[in-house]
């Protein structure tokens, strides 16, 4: 198993960012052949200082193996879905895990 989250900083002057993002994920990301798990939204807020609450949307992918994330890099839907939401956010940052 292989695990690949994403972190997404959305654009502040844009108030649908978020809510634009996820949609973007639905349609290009979540049907890529591969992706075991998906799951995209909004940070939740949290009483503990640990929990970092900076970012606003988070993606969550899971795949049956590196390689199929790579392949899943280089798809075109995935293109795709970063060409048409790239402006939506601000910063990303990627963890990847196995």
């Amino acid at each position: 198993m292989f695990s690949h989250v994403v972190i997404f900083w959305t654009d502040p002057a844009n108030p649908n960012a978020a809510d634009e993002l996820i949609a973007g994920g639905q349609q290009y990301l979540a049907p890529i052949p591969g992706v075991l798990h998906f799951h995209m939204g909004k940070m939740v807020g949290s009483h503990r200082a640990v929990v970092d609450q900076t970012y606003q949307v988070a993606l969550n992918l899971v795949f049956p193996s590196k390689q199929a994330q790579d392949d899943y890099q280089v798809h075109p839907e995935h293109l795709k879905f970063v060409d048409n939401c790239k402006a939506l956010w601000k910063k990303v940052t990627v963890y990847d895990f196995a």
